[in-house]
């Protein structure tokens, strides 16, 4: 035959089609693949971060201030205390209180059965001198009680009770091996001696969490308004569309402050606020599509078979309506991204210690004229990334389900 049928035959359902035209979109799809990725480490949270512990908030001063790359030995000494130990979940959702200390240091020695340190001070000069027993480095002592050398052998009672015996050969090895190690600061610390890695890396658990639940929220808001003024129309119709003129008369930003102050401040309450406020430009394109879809036959063949309005509604209407609302959607999350990290900037967002982006260029804009302009370069890029993508995403999912475009 003179037509290609291969092209103009369907080979799948137009979910396939609008997925095969989106791949072709290399630059939408890798920005998807981009998404997937921080995802994951979202989800893997605390495990793969530098910085274990919860809001990733161990502070050194000695530390402080250092530029990216920056590494410094340091001696892990047992914290004289029990702790719990957690599970791999609660270990990547809340982090780990650490069970050892770091301690830098510019100079070690060993004794007989003790290590001296000479503390890290930044300068040449070496700091003052810390002497710890090979026990309390390895195991927390109890209180009260002292080591005691026999031979070549330490019996010391640990914290719980226990009553242990190490040669002293032992503990020096295993001293060597686990408790001296290498930090490195790939990407420098704060003012606080806190690591720059660790605090992107939580705090883009921030920024995607408000922008899924907004949207969730936005999606669930407006849709019901929308579908309800573009279906029924009329009085339903027109107080819809007077309280969208209302909220659309209001800045978004403002609006958002205003809820906020209501709700008070926190990691919620700018989940609540944002999603309130993003339902607006939904509602009115889900009510374009009720409006215009509400005339088609099927529609017209629903009512006639006697079914509910909400059977109508949300089985038929509203599946065939969805296209131009995902599209928003990825448009929607990037905003709320932006929202959160300006409330944050404002301290009028999620509360330290915390971590989010926004606070992050909060605490360091003022060193943008300085030496350490990275302190807030580096989270100001990481929002524009991650809403470039989202936009990205967006443009793509525009042009694979316009109905125009033909599958070639």
């Amino acid at each position: 035959m003179w037509f290609n049928k291969r092209k103009y035959i369907s080979s799948g359902s137009l979910g396939k089609l609008a997925w095969r035209r989106f791949r072709k979109n290399h630059i939408a799809y890798g920005s998807l693949v981009f998404i997937c990725l921080t995802v994951l480490m979202t989800i893997l949270g605390y495990v793969i971060s530098p910085d274990h512990s919860p809001m990733v908030n161990e502070q050194n001063l000695v530390l402080s201030m250092k530029k990216p790359g920056f590494s410094v030995k340091v001696l892990k000494v047992r914290k004289n205390e029990m702790l719990e130990e957690s599970n791999l979940v609660e270990r990547m959702l809340f982090g780990e209180v650490a069970a050892y200390r770091d301690i830098p240091y510019s100079r070690i020695r060993f004794d007989s059965c003790s290590l001296t340190i000479n503390e890290y001070t930044g300068d040449t000069v070496p700091g003052k001198e810390l002497t710890f027993g090979f026990p309390e480095i390895l195991y927390p002592i109890k209180d009260g009680t002292k080591p005691v050398l026999t031979g070549k052998n330490v019996n010391f009672i640990t914290a719980d009770g226990k009553h242990i015996i190490k040669k002293i050969a032992e503990l020096r090895s295993d001293i060597e091996h686990n408790s001296i190690s290498n930090k490195k600061f790939l990407l420098g610390s704060d003012r606080y001696g806190r690591d720059v890695l660790s605090q992107l890396m939580i705090g883009t658990r921030i920024s995607l969490s408000v922008g899924f639940i907004s949207v969730l929220i936005s999606l669930f808001v407006g849709i019901l308004l929308g579908a309800l003024a573009g279906y029924f129309g009329g009085k339903v119709d027109a107080f819809i569309i007077w309280l969208i003129n209302v909220i659309w008369a209001v800045p978004t930003l403002l609006l958002v402050i205003a809820i906020t102050f209501a709700l008070g401040k926190g990691f919620w309450q700018v989940f609540i606020a944002v999603g309130l406020t993003m339902w607006v430009e939904v509602a009115r394109v889900v009510r374009g599509q009720f409006m215009s879809l509400r005339e088609k036959d099927f529609v017209e063949a629903s009512v006639a078979l006697g079914y509910r309005h909400g059977r109508i509604i949300f089985r038929h209407i509203l599946p065939n309506a969805m296209a131009p609302v995902i599209v928003i959607s990825a448009a929607n999350f990037a905003s709320a991204i932006l929202l959160e990290a300006g409330l944050s900037f404002l301290g009028i967002g999620v509360q330290p210690p915390m971590p989010s982006w926004g606070s992050m260029i909060r605490e360091n804009y003022g060193y943008i004229i300085l030496d350490y302009a990275y302190l807030a370069i580096f989270p100001g890029l990481a929002i524009m990334i991650m809403v470039l993508a989202f936009m990205l995403i967006g443009n793509g999912l525009r042009d694979a389900m316009d109905v125009k475009t033909v599958d070639g």
